[in-house]
């Protein structure tokens, strides 16, 4: 057995409805499409986010603030955790790291 001898499953393929082939086949004419109006033309349509006329939902929406892509991360450490270290030691990220504070 080859891989170009191999055919699908009985029943598990569709072939498509051909639209617009005639009218005794049901789907003629108007393709399912009605008469006339915008939906019916060729490239018709609304474009994606119109709502009728209303004012759309992304410029009803406040647009206010963003989110700093190039922000450091900060981490923050109680007041009650620098009691571990000693009066006058230096207090820094490596320091925090080793006493399994961060």
């Amino acid at each position: 057995m080859n891989i170009n001898e191999l055919s699908p499953v009985v029943g598990s393929t569709h072939v498509g409805k051909r639209k617009g082939r005639g009218h005794a086949t049901g789907n003629g004419k108007t393709a399912g499409r009605g008469h006339k109006g915008q939906k019916a033309r060729s490239g018709g349509g609304v474009r994606i986010g119109f709502e009728g006329g209303q004012m759309p939902l992304a410029r009803r929406i406040p647009k206010r603030g963003f989110h700093n892509i190039f922000a450091k991360p900060l981490e923050s450490v109680n007041v009650s955790a620098l009691e571990k270290f000693e009066d006058g030691a230096v207090v820094d990220a490596k320091a925090l790291l080793d006493a399994g504070i961060l």
